[in-house]
């Protein structure tokens, strides 16, 4: 089951969740819409190898917007800070994105209970594309987790993106021994 509006007032409420900066505008009836932060990132190397350390650079999102292009891949972040203590986070892209042609995440659309800090967003397009800082660009979704919690993800000692800046972090996968 997912979390309704009223549900995820009253966890924020309790502390099990928590969104900064929160505008009740963006509470939809079962999600909260997310924006796009003022950083973006692409990795220095054309060639992305699993087992290295693969460096990204940063810049910034003019007030004019800024192109995003086809066979690019982009690292953004979210405006909003979270913290999910008792709920599994689901970041989903919202229609309105999706038919511009942007993808929001290639894979890491859940999060997981303890996760705090502002969501990497892993972005592609299908097209090119003008995005602007704080524009829509996700939603957020709660699921109930059945069951107790052993070691919520801020605890675990190997959590590699615990405490996210307001920054893009880039793929920590040479942290995994393989």
């Amino acid at each position: 089951m997912i979390l309704s509006d009223i549900r995820i007032l009253e966890e924020m409420e309790k502390g099990t969740i928590k969104i900064t900066p929160f505008s009740r505008n963006c509470l939809g009836s079962n999600s909260y819409d997310v924006h796009l932060g003022s950083t973006l990132a692409t990795y220095k190397n054309h060639i992305l190898d699993a087992k290295q350390h693969n460096t990204i650079e940063y810049f910034e999102i003019p007030d004019e917007g800024f192109v995003l292009y086809p066979h690019v891949f982009y690292l953004g972040v979210t405006a909003e800070y979270t913290e999910t203590h008792a709920h599994v986070p689901f970041l989903e892209g919202k229609s309105s994105t999706g038919r511009l042609g942007i993808d929001i995440h290639a894979t890491a659309g859940k999060g997981d209970v303890g996760f705090c800090g502002n969501w990497t967003l892993e972005i592609s397009v299908k097209q090119p594309v003008k995005i602007y800082k704080g524009m829509p660009i996700g939603q957020l979704i709660y699921f109930p987790v059945e069951g107790e919690i052993a070691i919520k993800y801020n605890q675990k000692a190997n959590a590699k993106y615990s405490h996210q800046p307001n920054k893009p972090i880039e793929s920590m996968m040479w942290k995994n021994q393989f």
